[in-house]
């Protein structure tokens, strides 16, 4: 199932992490390791944020993919199923 993880990171966690250079190569091992489809960064709400697609087979691949951001970035992580356009269509013919 394909979802939309979003991760809002503590800004003195954040800032920390910047400061001392850790920031990049962290980042670089988390995306490496969890493999999404797509990861988006900015600003949401005046907070950092990272926006990743993913493709989860089961819900058990949800703690290696979201304690990082909890246990390293002090983030706030929130996942929500999602659907591409050709999904959304196979999901609306199937209303009856």
């Amino acid at each position: 199932m394909r979802v939309l993880l979003r991760a809002t990171l503590d800004t003195e966690k954040s800032n920390e992490l910047i400061r001392s250079g850790r920031m990049p190569g962290m980042m670089k091992e988390m995306l490496d390791h969890i493999g999404p489809e797509a990861a988006y960064f900015g600003t949401l709400g005046g907070r950092r944020t990272a926006l990743l697609v993913l493709d989860m087979q089961e819900s058990s691949q949800l703690p290696p993919i979201g304690e990082p951001f909890l246990m390293e970035m002090n983030a706030d992580v929130e996942v929500c199923p999602i659907m591409n356009a050709d999904d959304l269509a196979t999901g609306l013919s199937r209303l009856g």
